[in-house]
């Protein structure tokens, strides 16, 4: 009963910071490229893991919540019920043709909880976000040799965020299986427009809107054996379903007399027009005396079988269609370690957790007809432990991040990212004994 309390009074937190986090993410992500698609894709990871690159197919952490496969929830330790919220804030640096620009942002990252339900059983439930929009930038172009010149004004905000409950069940010793299902939600709002100083020429102004609502499934395996007394090998397995999200299109195209200032707008619209990939994970994490821990993962999104909506004249009409060629797969890898003298030791100094990582990610957006930004991270974090009269297995996780996208003749950047996380282990539900 008391795992139920806390369950539901986490879930009435959560809902409440969601609906927040939904009327302010335009302060997520200040990237140009987040215009594209569904916008920029966000990991899973937490705190723990953050500092090690995302790391965490084949993680099964007794004290920490990992979603990157719900396998792991078996794991958890019966005693305790974990809360784990984490944000982050980030400058970015934007260079094109010797232009150099300086931007800030900030965004929630992540609020899961979890627990032991049964003997073998897990169970976590919590609010993860999808993907982010956000940016606000214009271009100035001359017509020709003429002195009439045009500016194209981008913006965009939005985002996809997910609510779910997962569980894992570890069946046979060593072999487990779970499942997150829970709902995914979410508004795209994208401005293209266009002003010429010619006060003769009209102004054009395209409005897009999505709005999502629609469930989200994922599912995991792990698969851990004894390498010797000191050392233990998981492999972990993930697959995301893909499927339509049930999400509209909608576009409004303006176009305004400067002179007179009447508008003629025409609307245009495509039922079921996004789809997530089918996404799969595999991933390898070696384990020495719950001292070091070295892990490697691999992630496939199948962004080639999705189309994405675009603009297109058919005879006098504009319509939407689906551009099958707009993205491609996605593969991404991520290579990290973690360290502790003892986690359980007397000594602070021997309970801090040294973490760092590195990931390499191929674009999954065709842009212009050329492949769109390539990804490198690499990170460097601690996991600070919190040592009082009254709490002594909870984390505080902080992880200093830099992130590397550049294609070839378009906007490169650089963004320096500090995540902070912090994840609450106490005993709730031990039984006290008096004699």
């Amino acid at each position: 009963m008391k795992k139920l309390i806390c369950a539901a009074l986490f879930a009435v937190t959560a809902a409440s910071l969601s609906a927040q986090v939904t009327n302010n993410n335009q302060y997520t992500t200040v990237s140009p490229y987040s215009q594209f698609g569904l916008g920029l894709i966000r990991d899973r990871s937490q705190g723990f893991n953050k500092g090690m690159n995302g790391v965490g197919i084949g993680g099964r952490e007794h004290n920490m919540v990992n979603t990157l496969n719900p396998a792991s929830y078996s794991s958890m330790d019966s005693l305790t019920f974990v809360f784990d919220a984490g944000a982050s804030g980030q400058m970015t640096r934007f260079q094109e043709n010797g232009k150099k620009i300086n931007a800030n942002s900030a965004a929630f990252d992540y609020m899961v909880a979890g627990f032991r339900a049964f003997k073998h059983v897990g169970v976590s439930l919590g609010i993860l976000p999808y993907s982010n929009i956000g940016y606000n930038y214009s271009s100035k172009e001359n017509v020709g040799s003429t002195d009439v010149t045009y500016t194209n004004t981008y913006y965009g905000t939005g985002g996809i965020h997910q609510a779910f409950l997962g569980v894992g069940w570890e069946p046979i010793k060593g072999l487990s299986i779970g499942v997150n299902g829970g709902y995914m939600w979410g508004k795209l709002d994208k401005t293209v427009s266009n002003i010429y100083s010619d006060a003769a020429a009209n102004v054009l102004a395209k409005y897009y809107k999505t709005s999502i609502s629609n469930y989200m499934l994922d599912f995991g395996l792990q698969f851990s054996t004894k390498l010797s007394k000191k050392d233990q090998l998981t492999l972990g397995l993930t697959y995301g379903f893909g499927h339509s999200i049930k999400a509209d299109m909608e576009s409004q195209i303006v176009s305004t007399n400067s002179q007179t200032g009447v508008s003629d707008t025409a609307t245009v619209t495509m039922n079921d027009a996004f789809k997530l990939p089918h996404t799969f994970g595999a991933g390898l994490m070696w384990n020495h005396r719950n001292s070091w821990r070295v892990g490697f993962d691999f992630t496939l999104q199948k962004w080639a079988d999705v189309g994405y909506p675009e603009l297109v004249t058919a005879g006098n009409q504009t319509v939407f269609a689906l551009n099958n060629n707009y993205y491609q797969d996605r593969k991404k890898f991520n290579l990290g370690i973690d360290y502790c003298v003892d986690e359980n030791s007397n000594k602070y100094l021997n309970r801090v957790h040294y973490r760092m990582g590195v990931s390499y990610a191929t674009p999954y957006l065709n842009i212009n007809g050329k492949d769109g930004p390539k990804e490198i991270s690499v990170t460097a974090g601690l996991g600070i432990p919190i040592i009082n009269g009254w709490n002594n297995r909870s984390v505080l996780n902080i992880s200093a991040q830099w992130v590397h996208n550049a294609a070839d003749g378009m906007l490169t950047e650089n963004v320096f990212r500090i995540n902070l996380g912090l994840t609450f282990n106490e005993r709730w539900f031990m039984k006290w004994k008096v004699n």
